[in-house]
């Protein structure tokens, strides 16, 4: 690969990027990193913007083109090395699609609400203030954020109790699009999954992604 034509990533600490640091170990490509520090409120800084207009991370520089959004980075760059991390037989070409899909488009959503939700519940405000933020807090998860996670969670760990990867038998890049949901679900709920667990451990043991997270730092600030 030539010069011209090396990826940059520009990786946001914890933050989904590390799935594409983990993506390009996994397809042993070369790479350069720009790194980004969050700010005081963990925003992404306004130099990203320079970058994408959205402002946020991952956004990775290929062959003259600048791609933002785990999914379509992802399959990008598989397209671009011939296939590898996908499966071929049909059931699992259809999970991986579904996974590769549904980790941000369903399983995402309510966690994000859910860290708002602790936001709120956390909030320094004034002691006659508290009891109204928590009560807005405890309503918006009893009555969304609660009941959503644990059907999402739910259902995943029932997928990974019948095959140990979410595509089937074999990892794929569904698995590294999954880290991110996993890791927020895994610290942001009480939830009792083994095989989410289990799955965990399995997948973070890889070699390539224990590059990726020496590179990047983890995706999120801190682990149960």
């Amino acid at each position: 690969m030539s010069e011209s034509s090396r990826l940059v990533v520009h990786h946001l600490e914890h933050s989904r990027s590390l799935r594409v640091l983990w993506l390009l170990e996994e397809l042993g490509l070369p790479y350069d990193i720009r790194r980004y520090a969050r700010d005081a409120n963990f925003r992404a800084p306004p130099e990203l913007k320079a970058v994408h207009p959205l402002g946020r991370s991952p956004v990775v520089e290929v062959d003259g083109r600048v791609l933002a959004e785990s999914g379509a980075i992802i399959e990008y760059l598989l397209e671009r090395e011939g296939g590898k991390l996908r499966p071929e037989e049909l059931d699992a070409k259809l999970r991986y699609r579904f996974f590769l899909h549904y980790a941000e488009g369903s399983a995402m959503p309510p966690l994000l609400v859910q860290l708002l939700v602790d936001r709120i519940r956390n909030q320094r405000v004034p002691f006659f203030v508290k009891p109204i933020t928590r009560k807005i807090a405890e309503g918006v998860e009893q009555a969304f954020s609660g009941p959503a996670i644990a059907t999402h969670f739910g259902f995943v760990e029932n997928e990974l109790l019948a095959r140990p990867y979410f595509a089937g038998s074999e990892f794929t890049a569904a698995d590294i699009q999954m880290i991110y949901p996993v890791e927020a679900a895994l610290l942001r709920s009480n939830g009792d999954w083994p095989s989410l667990r289990a799955w965990r451990e399995r997948v973070t043991a890889r070699p390539a992604y224990q590059r990726a997270e020496a590179k990047g730092g983890p995706s999120m600030p801190s682990r149960k």
